[in-house]
């Protein structure tokens, strides 16, 4: 992956293409049989795993010692800014409500040979377990977290407008509609839902607000969708996915994402591959701005300082580990719908080009999404109850 992104920086647009789409043909995967995910190891999170080996059960702990703020441009600023007070801790209910996470990891799979990653190749299932840790992790307050494999597309199919990279996500969306069949049929009735993923997991948890939810009757069980790293056109996109943009920290049964970029920022290569895809509706999307639901107030637009991060996930070198540092980095939605994170915070060599911290997009505001999430399903509930009495 470190070699991968190193190409990104390095390169132009048209020889990343060059580097990650791939030149073959796509191959027609065979449907995977009707009870594929009644198997326990095509999961890489459900219940009965333990916590031992389930990914998304990992909790980071509070840096034990004040550490260096992982962020900050020159050594004269840093030294010349004064540093802000930690946030407190503020801990999750100890008793949070019952609910079970869908949650779709990001693309781990990097190759240029073939347009979807087979369920046997093992640097990218590896990668995928790594990333459900660092980021699935943070919605481990649930009663239920289920994280299946899929025959994902390829990093190079979000590169190209090639017909073949359409039939790699199609693909992809079908694994991931036949394990969230399973996943309904195997969770209680009443269980409310909540359905996340970043990134390419994004993109599925959309599709199947658009295609398996929206105006349907299990829409009444969804808690929260959290569709984050994923570009929403609030004008093109928004309006099919049947539930509104979260516009208070209180709210539920609403859609919270953002995508993460540095100062100075460049998204020049974001917003065209973004404005490249036609939006839910079949109109171009353009310029139109993306939905940015602010991290750390839970609020649609808006600022807020870094005091009020309440944990950045800071990883260690093969992300294998982390720490929860507070106050390491503000928020602020930009009018086009760009979260801001300030100067850029040191978190690994994983930065895309333009400042653009997609793959921390989670890891930066790790605590106060999994408070985000328990509060919201706690709203939920209550809002249920009201509505029975």
């Amino acid at each position: 992956m470190t070699a991968a992104l190193f190409t990104l920086r390095l390169f132009s647009d048209e020889l990343t293409e060059i580097a990650f789409v791939p030149d073959s043909e796509f191959v027609e995967q065979d449907p995977l049989a009707s009870n594929t995910y009644q198997d326990p190891d095509m999961w890489f999170s459900r219940p009965g795993k333990g916590v031992a080996n389930d990914p998304a059960r990992w909790q980071p702990a509070f840096a034990q010692a004040e550490p260096a703020q992982p962020r900050r441009g020159s050594a004269q600023a840093a030294e010349a800014e004064p540093r802000p007070a930690p946030a407190p801790a503020i801990a999750v209910a100890e008793s949070p409500p019952r609910f079970a996470v869908f949650f779709v990891h990001p693309t781990s799979y990097f190759d240029a040979r073939q347009w979807n990653a087979s369920l046997d190749d093992e640097e990218s299932q590896n990668r995928a377990r790594l990333m459900v840790r660092g980021l699935g992790s943070a919605f481990n307050q649930a009663s239920e977290i289920w994280v299946p494999r899929y025959r994902q597309a390829t990093f190079g199919a979000f590169l190209t407008d090639m017909p073949e990279a359409t039939q790699a996500l199609q693909a992809a969306y079908a694994d991931i509609e036949q394990a969230f069949d399973f996943f309904l049929d195997s969770i209680p009735a009443d269980t409310p839902i909540v359905l996340a993923g970043h990134s390419q997991g994004g993109y599925h948890v959309t599709r199947l607000l658009e295609e398996r939810i929206a105006g349907t009757l299990l829409q009444s069980r969804i808690a929260m969708a959290y569709p984050i790293g994923w570009p929403i056109s609030i004008e093109h996109d928004l309006p099919t996915l049947g539930m509104p943009a979260c516009a208070t920290p209180d709210q539920s049964a609403c859609i919270v994402t953002w995508a993460s970029f540095a100062e100075p920022a460049d998204p020049g290569q974001f917003f065209r591959r973004y404005a490249a895809i036609p939006g839910n509706d079949g109109e171009s999307r353009g310029d139109s701005p993306i939905l940015c639901v602010n991290p750390i107030t839970g609020m649609l637009g808006g600022e807020a300082p870094e005091n009020a991060n309440l944990g950045t996930l800071v990883p260690n070198d093969d992300l294998t580990a982390g720490e929860l540092v507070p106050s390491a980095v503000p928020a602020r939605c930009r009018d086009d719908g760009l979260l801001m994170i300030g100067n850029p915070p040191e978190l690994g060599p994983y930065v895309l080009p333009g400042n653009n911290y997609h793959v921390y997009d989670i890891p930066l505001f790790w605590k106060n999404l999994q408070r985000d999430v328990v509060q919201r399903v706690g709203a939920w509930q209550q809002a249920q109850s009201q509505a029975q009495s």
